[in-house]
């Protein structure tokens, strides 16, 4: 059986889907990175809601998501910009999340870390309200058990005037921290309103107060994880990094080299595209521990054109892309998203995706793949 898959030019082309899975079953614990997928959430679809009304999540099946990806030995980052964060997932909503996904992950003795914000603040704020923000987002997710995530805040962008103002916020956060946090730094390219992050528009300059940050708190950071799809940035911050903090890569272009590292070190993984790809990425790791990086970089450097498809600008668009996946690959029965954001991509970045992710074996059942793909096809006026 062949499918007719529409390109970017309008033409169809003609694509003879794959008829075996790439078998992964579940695994245990990785051992020589840690790493986390950062996870998606269901939307309900029978909810009568309109993009601009909170989210509608539908716990059960957000919660088996999450199961799945313990079950093959990833830690799950939560309340991420994958889970909608700032696109459809209010601070109520994230607040949720984070209590159920936090209890489950104690439940099944999985891995959490969650992200601690100031997306309750919905105009322009001063300082000390960003940093009362941050503060009740971080007591939550503490008193949920998780480790905390200090997410990068669109509101401390628009408030502070420079360097010395990302200083003193974070630092003021850091010391009241309970236990070691993750600092997250965002890049544009994933949420235009962070521009200009720590006090710059200079990457170097950035980079230096970032750094400032944590060598002035090394104690209180467990590790960084920095979404710039700059490789060669991450590696210079991972090289000046105090000993102790760990680099976790965001780099959903440059991944496997990355984690794999060089003779001065590795990074670790925080990935929004280890939601689509989780079961072949821990398989991939645990072929890491065993001290073989060529058989690593052979499982994981064939998903690189995947990845770079979803994340292709605009780049916050690419959870359209995981939740499509998702969909296809049976873990939810529709393809609905928070804020409907499934009409983010087109119908032929749909068909490339579903091209690259069942050449790669990614779909547990290929055949319901190819009828789930017919459905959007039929949908969009393809003639089946």
């Amino acid at each position: 059986m062949t499918i007719r898959l529409p390109g970017a030019d309008g033409a169809l082309r003609t694509y003879e889907p794959r008829t075996e899975p790439l078998a992964v079953p579940p695994g245990t614990p990785l051992a020589s990175r840690t790493v986390f997928s950062a996870a998606h959430v269901v939307a309900d679809p029978f909810a009568d809601v309109s993009p601009d009304s909170p989210a509608a999540v539908d716990w059960d099946l957000t919660l088996a998501f999450r199961r799945h990806l313990w079950s093959h030995g990833l830690g799950v980052a939560e309340a991420m910009d994958t889970a909608q964060r700032g696109m459809g997932l209010d601070w109520a909503g994230a607040a949720e999340l984070i209590r159920r996904s936090a209890a489950e992950a104690k439940a099944v003795s999985g891995l959490i870390a969650c992200g601690a914000g100031t997306d309750q603040l919905t105009g322009p704020a001063t300082l000390a309200e960003v940093r009362a923000a941050y503060e009740e987002q971080l007591a939550l997710v503490e008193a949920s058990g998780a480790q905390a995530i200090l997410m990068a805040s669109r509101a401390l962008a628009a408030a502070a005037s420079g360097p010395e103002d990302y200083l003193e916020v974070y630092g003021h956060l850091l010391r009241q921290a309970a236990e070691p946090v993750i600092l997250h730094w965002l890049g544009p390219m994933f949420d235009p309103a962070l521009e200009g992050y720590w006090g710059s528009s200079d990457l170097d300059a950035a980079t230096d107060t970032f750094l400032e940050v944590i060598a002035a708190h090394p104690d209180k950071v467990d590790g960084i994880k920095v979404s710039l799809l700059d490789a060669r940035r991450e590696i210079d911050i991972r090289r000046r990094l105090p000993k102790g903090v760990r680099c976790y890569t965001g780099d959903d272009f440059h991944y496997p080299e990355l984690i794999a590292g060089d003779e001065q070190g590795f990074s670790h993984a925080l990935l929004g595209i280890f939601d689509p790809l989780g079961p072949l990425a821990a398989e991939a790791v645990r072929v890491l521990d065993t001290g073989d990086a060529r058989g690593f970089r052979a499982l994981l450097d064939p998903t690189v054109g995947l990845s770079r498809h979803l994340f292709q600008a605009p780049t916050r668009f690419y959870k359209t892309g995981v939740v499509f996946l998702a969909w296809l690959a049976g873990h939810q029965p529709h393809f609905t998203m928070v804020g409907g954001l499934q009409s983010a991509r087109s119908l032929p970045h749909f068909a490339t995706a579903y091209e690259l992710a069942d050449g790669l074996g990614l779909f547990p059942d290929p055949k319901l793949a190819e009828e789930r793909m017919r459905t959007l096809l039929s949908v969009y006026g393809v003639n089946r």
